[in-house]
């Protein structure tokens, strides 16, 4: 009778950690989904963003006033910061499958995180469609001045923090035998940490100082350490397309979790400056600008490890790989804005080419690591490879036109965030600025394209389950 007793604890026990593995794997279709949603989301407000450039737009009925840069806003928040931590989510939680197996501690963390980010979206893009509101174009993420903005970023925060929590939850007597995702994601969790605590640092100050509506300082330091998450993600994103696409022996280990170890350790540094300096004095500013040059030298050490062995790599190379293409194109993107950024001096179109630059390597890498190392975690049939080329091409070869031309109209005197017409620029500058804008075409249309392979990939049936090993 004990005996049955036990072998029925046993099934009970075994149905149930079963029950919570199929819970996270079904999760990992949700974040896919929010991420590819996010950018979808993006491209709608595009398209409205074209049509609010049509004269006489704003006397349409049910048009909202002053629509354009509240629609930017939305815009660059839904294609940039929505979309980028939504794929980092989606890695963190594959990390903790790949970590805890069939024994996934505070599971539910997952599934309450995808709820929250959720709930954001609309909190996020419904204030554009409100008269009263007013758009501001603060760095990292800008904003639209409304309660219901504000509760959407806070829902986001939290829905992202959610699988980081996890994650760091079922490290304990884990490490040891971590895979080198799990480990990777560790890092990069405990950077997104870090940069909550900035912006709950600087929230407190504000508030405490009564200036709580300088939305530029309490976003000044957490965004910038946002920048190290994203490095860390783009690094990884490296290192599973150059696995898929030319095997183990292309990445470093050891490079590897240096380099995204590296990344974590400059980032620490972020919430000491609050005590350091005087709260959000032009010293404290200038430390986190600093700061952000310590992103070059990690991911740089990763690109040249990465670069040598792939030269060592039998060839031709595999370009017809869509996992090698984006690889490819992300590392020329990021190469273009890292001498960028190098380059700089004033404040004008360069250093938005700069940016550009790097954070599209960043979405290229996303996009190609979703397309390719993603549908094979969800099970689902891959994308096709020349659709997958093709829109890689034009979203990232885009952008690396967009950002030169952007570049040279800024040595001639384009200044950003400036919406001056041809007729006030340089010869030069008005030239740069109209190949930045033909570029940005190709950009657009490649993200639109990825958006509906990313979604016919996801529709498609298939079982949810684990190929990979990475």
């Amino acid at each position: 009778m004990t005996q049955t007793a036990q072998t029925v604890t046993s099934l009970h026990r075994t149905r149930s950690v079963s029950g919570v593995r199929s819970a996270v794997q079904r999760e990992l279709v949700g974040w896919a989904w929010l991420a590819v949603g996010a950018l979808a989301v993006a491209g709608v407000f595009a398209l409205l963003l074209a049509l609010s450039r049509i004269s006489g737009m704003e006397k349409t009925p049910f048009w909202p006033i002053d629509f354009f840069y509240k629609g930017l806003v939305i815009h660059v928040v839904f294609s940039l910061v929505i979309w980028l931590q939504g794929v980092f989510a989606f890695l963190v939680s594959v990390a903790t499958l790949k970590l805890a197996g069939d024994d996934v501690r505070a599971a539910p963390l997952g599934r309450i995180g995808q709820g929250a980010v959720l709930l954001a979206f609309p909190f996020l893009f419904a204030p554009a469609f409100l008269e009263a509101t007013q758009p501001t174009l603060t760095n990292y993420i800008p904003i639209i001045r409304h309660p219901a903005y504000d509760i959407g970023l806070f829902a986001l925060a939290l829905g992202v923090l959610a699988p980081v929590i996890r994650l760091l939850v079922n490290l304990p007597g884990r490490l040891a035998s971590a895979p080198p995702l799990a480990v990777a994601m560790a890092f990069g969790g405990f950077v997104y940490v870090l940069a909550l605590i900035c912006f709950g640092v600087a929230t407190t100050l504000l508030a405490h100082a009564g200036e709580l509506a300088s939305r530029e300082e309490l976003f000044w330091g957490g965004g910038h350490v946002l920048q190290f998450v994203y490095a860390a993600l783009m690094v990884t994103n490296w290192s599973i397309l150059a696995r898929v696409s030319l095997g183990e022996e292309a990445v470093d280990r050891g490079v590897f979790l240096a380099s995204v170890g590296l990344i974590a350790l400059i980032a620490i540094a972020a919430p000491a400056f609050y005590a350091i300096f005087a709260p959000f004095s032009d010293h404290q500013r200038e430390a986190f600008r600093f700061l952000q040059f310590g992103i070059a030298a990690p991911t740089l050490i990763f690109a040249v490890s990465l670069a040598t062995r792939i030269l060592r790599v039998a060839r031709p190379w595999p370009w017809r790989d869509p996992a090698f293409f984006a690889l490819a194109m992300s590392l020329a993107l990021f190469a273009l804005g890292g001498v960028m950024g190098f380059l700089i001096d004033g404040s004008d179109t360069r250093t938005p080419a700069h940016y550009h630059a790097v954070i599209t390597a960043v979405s290229v890498s996303s996009a190609g690591m979703l397309l390719t190392y993603g549908l094979k975690e969800l099970g689902k049939p891959p994308a096709p490879p020349r659709a997958t080329r093709v829109l890689i091409g034009l979203y990232g070869g885009g952008q690396f036109v967009a950002s030169i031309a952007m570049f040279v109209a800024g040595g001639y005197g384009a200044l950003r965030k400036t919406p001056s017409g041809a007729g006030t620029l340089d010869t030069v500058a008005a030239a740069g600025m109209a190949m930045h804008g033909i570029a940005s075409i190709f950009t657009i249309l490649g993200g639109a394209a990825f958006v509906i392979v990313a979604i016919r990939a996801l529709w498609r049936a298939g079982p949810v389950c684990s190929t990979t090993s990475l």
